[in-house]
């Protein structure tokens, strides 16, 4: 909804408390999105693995908000980047895995809400036309989303040192979005009888369902309790184009593993939809439980 209320730069800006119970929540939970731990080779028990981990990603890319009915025009807005700890309001991730012999199923789920991120108006949609403009001057932005991935696989390598599961699945991503801008002035659309206003806000909300394929599994590093965790998909659905990719390095024990990684989520909507070219980028740190 789109309204010139002034309320733009009104930042709900995260104290130093709540960054420092999130760093602490990192270090206690010790948590990340990692393949889980796959069954000794040749083994057709069942087997289980869960991940409770924490993700710290960094935002970049554009929302481009539709009009609104009763309106002539809205805004295409930058986000990011911006600093992990200081936007990151909320967080809940889990991930999950059964196996029997060479055949598996894999879930995660992710929620994450971004408050306050920095951002800029790029150019306001006139509906026939799109104009440019840096009379930017004071934009935030605010985001949650709830991602749920849920895939098939098939070891296709399973030995000692490697493993690599080949998968089939899909991906529901659910974004609420909203921004608060403030310009120096205010914008003239082509042709005269439009202006967009110097100051307002708007939000969008978007389900996104793509069906992916990819392959993820562990390299170890010799004979030491030191591997290398990977996964990598890509999809299409509602989106042009998504994907994701994982790579990481962990500690086994005889009850799991401990893992470090770096992970990078992407979603493209092109057109005029909401996300475009939208990357969520960051570490990763946490543990996967084997029973």
């Amino acid at each position: 909804m789109l309204s010139q209320n002034g309320n733009a730069g009104k930042r709900n800006a995260v104290g130093t408390n709540h960054r420092i119970g999130m760093m602490t929540l990192a270090a206690v939970s010790l948590v990340a999105a990692t393949p889980g731990a796959a069954a000794e080779p040749g083994t057709e028990s069942w087997t289980f693995a869960v991940t409770p981990y924490l993700w710290l990603p960094n935002l970049n890319g554009t929302l481009k908000y539709s009009i609104p009915p009763g309106t002539a025009s809205a805004p295409e807005v930058g986000v990011g980047p911006n600093d992990y700890l200081s936007n990151l309001s909320a967080a809940l991730m889990l991930s999950g895995e059964v196996r029997k012999g060479r055949w598996s199923a894999y879930t995660d789920v992710i929620y994450l809400k971004f408050s306050s991120e920095e951002s800029h108006v790029k150019a306001i949609d006139f509906g026939n036309s799109l104009v440019a403009t840096n009379l930017n001057l004071n934009t935030d932005s605010s985001l949650k989303g709830l991602a749920w991935t849920l895939a098939g696989g098939y070891s296709a390598v399973q030995t000692p040192q490697a493993t690599l599961d080949v998968l089939g699945g899909f991906r529901y991503f659910g974004v609420d979005a909203s921004s608060d801008w403030q310009l120096t002035a205010a914008v003239n659309g082509p042709g005269g009888g439009q202006t967009f206003p110097r100051s307002g806000s708007i939000d969008k909300s978007v389900d996104l369902w793509d069906a992916i394929v990819g392959a993820r599994g562990r390299v170890r590093l010799g004979e030491s309790p030191w591997s290398m965790p990977y996964y990598v998909d890509v999809g299409t659905g509602s989106s042009t184009l998504t994907w994701q990719a994982l790579l990481g390095v962990s500690y086994g024990f005889k009850w799991g593993d401990v893992v470090l990684a770096y992970r990078h989520l992407a979603y493209d909507q092109n057109d005029d939809r909401l996300l475009q070219d939208f990357r969520f980028s960051g570490p990763a740190l946490g543990v996967s439980f084997r029973f």
